[in-house]
């Protein structure tokens, strides 16, 4: 696929500055590059011949934006992605949190919704479900909408089965769902401890305390400013002793918070210690 290059630097500071305007949606500290390349790509999906037929369609349709963040952020996740990573969590974190009367996880950028049904999976099997919550949020309604339903493509479970047991999983991970066409559904048990919600970590504020938080590859997608603003959001989130877990190529490292957290362990594990 041949990449346009319609979208100048310019041009896309200015629809920044429209989109967080009329629909209070801040994308301005979001990386240059990555932003560059999402406004090119749907210029030429949407068959925008130049960069004013995109700022048009945006301020004069609010109807396409729901359209427009759904291809401007980023929804690539799977089910017990990275497994080492979840047996970490099976075997060391959700012991710990196994103390607690009660357990809120919250899953920051959950796009569909992936991650927070292998969660709830791992809950069910260390027998924490029933004392827990997870909050499963993001910007994006869209993806919400599918997240809440629980429903994958069929074709996807050979793999997600694979990471699962991976991950230290012992069951038929086919248990965990119904087949149908070429769909699989997971079991509705599975959802009824998670709150879908739109949030935007960019202007929202924190909205709860949690135990553990997960945001995994989407601080990826925002300038050093942008990122040390969330990381204060999730250590206003996040009581003392709490975790925090990032993805493979996010750190807490020289962040404004860092001297109040503890690496875990590689798998990008931070414990809050004050």
């Amino acid at each position: 696929m041949i990449e346009l290059d319609i979208v100048k630097n310019d041009d896309m500071e200015m629809l920044l500055k429209d989109i967080s305007h009329l629909y209070g949606y801040d994308f301005t500290q979001y990386s240059k590059a990555s932003l560059k390349r999402r406004l090119n790509r749907i210029c030429m999906l949407d068959k925008f011949a130049s960069f004013a037929e995109l700022r048009y369609r945006l301020i004069h349709d609010g109807d396409y934006l729901s359209r427009f963040i759904e291809e401007i952020t980023v929804n690539v996740t799977e089910m017990f992605r990275d497994p080492h990573f979840y047996a970490t969590l099976r075997h060391h974190i959700l012991p710990i949190l196994g103390t607690y009367p009660f357990i809120r996880i919250w899953v920051a950028g959950c796009s569909t919704g992936e991650e927070a049904y292998s969660l709830a999976i791992l809950l069910k099997e260390t027998n924490l479900f029933d004392k827990t919550l997870i909050y499963a949020t993001d910007i994006n309604p869209s993806v919400l909408e599918k997240a809440s339903k629980g429903i994958f493509p069929l074709n996807h479970m050979k793999q997600y089965s694979r990471n699962y047991i991976l991950s230290g999983g012992k069951k038929d991970f086919s248990s965990y769902y119904v087949s149908m066409y070429d769909v699989a559904k997971f079991h509705s048990e599975l959802s009824s401890k998670m709150i879908f919600s739109t949030h935007n970590l960019v202007s929202d504020s924190s909205f709860n305390e949690f135990q553990l938080i997960l945001c995994r590859n989407v601080l990826i997608y925002f300038d050093k400013d942008l990122q040390n603003k969330v990381f204060k959001l999730f250590d206003d989130s996040l009581q003392p002793l709490g975790f925090l877990a990032l993805g493979a190529k996010e750190t807490l490292r020289f962040s404004n918070v860092e001297h109040r957290y503890k690496q875990w362990n590689e798998d990008r594990i931070w414990k809050k210690t004050s």
